[in-house]
């Protein structure tokens, strides 16, 4: 049986965030409720994009946040969270949708990563996510079940 890339109680929808920081904090705030990461995860996370820059702006209007497993990875996973209203690092890059990634090693981490490819790539799927109110619907679009499939 596949695993579930996504869980339910992994999937926030329509939220406000006061900054692309404060919507990190509540994509990997789902992730640590479900057990897949450590508090230490978001931190390096928001520390690397501090360093790096904006380096998790994946697609127009998605941010792919995350940190290598050892910031604090205990099971594979991604969350979802979507925002009535976009966040931004500066006024050219602005994001709605964030899928925080965990991964425990770089072949689960490619794994994962085309999955989300799959949903990013269609940029009518990623519209309809964003406009969606049903965690039941965009459980499916990574799961199984839904336009994907």
């Amino acid at each position: 049986m596949q695993r579930e890339l996504l869980e339910k109680d992994a999937i926030l929808l329509q939220q406000d965030a006061a900054s692309w920081e404060d919507a990190i904090k509540k994509a990997g705030q789902l992730l640590i409720d479900t057990g897949k990461i450590r508090e230490s995860y978001i931190e390096a996370t928001i520390r690397n994009i501090h360093e790096l820059g904006p380096y998790i702006l994946i697609a127009p209007n998605v941010a792919l946040p995350h940190s290598r497993p050892e910031d604090g990875v205990l099971e594979q996973g991604i969350s979802v969270l979507t925002l009535r209203k976009s966040v931004e690092f500066d006024s050219e890059k602005p994001f709605q949708l964030v899928i925080c990634l965990a991964a425990v090693d770089e072949n689960l981490h490619i794994e994962m990563l085309q999955k989300i490819a799959e949903v990013i790539a269609d940029e009518a799927l990623v519209n309809k996510l964003l406009s969606s109110t049903s965690v039941d619907e965009v459980y499916k679009m990574f799961n199984g079940g839904g336009e994907l499939n």
